[in-house]
């Protein structure tokens, strides 16, 4: 596994399209075993993803950083730990031990001018469901015990609706998933299932919505201006994409309503209040 973090003077550099250097660890079985500093070159949002890339990372550690940018890492496979700060070394530590807490992708929708619109596709499924039911986030403090908690676990997996349809597959991609269990990587029960398997279980879960995506919180729906939001008066009802705070941070919603003057979105996840099936079979840990 590889982990890279915007990298100055032995600190988390706080813009990511403006680092000049990264540093990236190797790690295995959970722990650093070698470290290296990579130079981009001066490259831009979209390179930086492609040189990363072809470092095979997996997850990236960073303060301050764009949608666009996140986007392009997404579309590498490359899981985003924004909001992190202070010691490089000290915080892929803590990354590793489930202790680096997500600073969180935050909308307050206190004031339409705080919102800029980008029409981005989320996949397939939305939001990286495709990637194994990611949270998204960065790692928190485990909120459960066992011994595979801090190792990487390799899975396969195959999830299903309450109606018995399929929503994901890892056996369908020919691949097993692979994470650091307890890391804040999965969805919680999912993850507290894992912690506790023995390598070739397979175990059947079902997970309510709170150890899943979440149960719908009517909160998360929101009404704005279309001529305060530039870019959405060509959007329609159905359509997913990204609105980005002052910080540049991306929120994925969707569009649920729309009139000649307001546009409204859901940023609840689009499995936020199912009950969840997985069929998960522990195929390594180390």
């Amino acid at each position: 596994m590889k982990i890279a973090v915007t990298y100055e003077n032995g600190q988390v550099f706080q813009h990511f399209g403006r680092t000049e250097s990264f540093k990236l660890y190797e790690v295995e079985e959970g722990k650093i075993v070698s470290s290296e500093l990579i130079d981009p070159q001066g490259a831009g949002h979209g390179a930086l993803a492609r040189i990363l890339e072809e470092h095979q990372v997996n997850v990236l550690i960073c303060g301050g950083i764009g949608g666009g940018a996140q986007a392009a890492l997404n579309e590498a496979g490359i899981m985003v730990c924004a909001g992190a700060e202070g010691d490089t070394d000290a915080a892929v530590t803590a990354y590793l031990n489930g202790e680096l807490v997500d600073a969180g992708v935050t909308c307050h929708h206190h004031g339409k001018e705080e919102h800029s619109c980008e029409n981005r596709g989320c996949g397939e499924h939305g939001c990286g469901h495709a990637e194994g039911h990611s949270c998204g986030g960065c790692s928190q403090k485990p909120q459960f015990e066992g011994p595979n908690v801090g190792k990487t676990c390799k899975v396969h997996y195959r999830g299903t609706f309450a109606d018995g349809v399929q929503f994901d597959s890892s056996y369908d991609r020919g691949e097993p998933l692979e994470f650091i269990c307890g890391a804040g990587m999965m969805i919680l029960g999912f993850d507290k299932a894992v912690a506790t398997m023995e390598v070739g279980q397979i175990l059947d879960v079902h997970l309510m919505p709170e150890e899943a995506y979440g149960p719908s919180d009517p909160n998360a729906i929101f009404t704005l201006e279309i001529a305060q939001l530039p870019g959405s008066e060509d959007l329609e009802p159905g359509q997913q994409v990204y609105l980005y705070n002052t910080m540049g941070q991306p929120i994925p919603v969707k569009v649920v309503g729309k009139t000649a003057e307001t546009i409204t979105f859901d940023a609840n996840h689009e499995m936020a209040g199912k009950e969840l099936n997985f069929r998960i079979e522990l195929v390594s840990v180390q």
